[in-house]
């Protein structure tokens, strides 16, 4: 009985032709939006966070990700000298800058 099934299957005789085309858009349609939903919104965001990194410039005050509070002194190609307080400074990577 298996045998016949799958010979059904195989030759497009019988429901098996039209669920395996609609099995097929199904996924599709999944895809498409796991991508307007998940994929897409995470880019445009990623973007404008990127955009607002490299638009920081010397005496912008900034908080890093980590909630250090602090102003730009000094910007290098991929990090930034942030001062803490009157004399105290520290190096941050640019991805550690958070947006507010």
């Amino acid at each position: 009985m298996l045998y016949t099934i799958l010979l059904q299957a195989a030759s497009g005789t019988g429901s098996g032709a039209g669920a395996g085309m609609m099995n097929m858009l199904m996924i599709v349609a999944l895809i498409a939006i796991f991508y307007f939903f998940m994929i897409a919104p995470q880019r445009k965001r990623e973007k404008k966070i990127n955009e607002f990194r490299s638009n920081i410039k010397k005496g912008d005050k900034v908080v890093t990700i980590g909630g250090i509070h602090g102003t730009i002194r000094e910007i290098k190609e991929d990090s930034f000298i942030l001062e803490i307080t009157n004399g105290v400074s520290i190096t941050v990577d640019k991805n550690a800058i958070a947006m507010s």
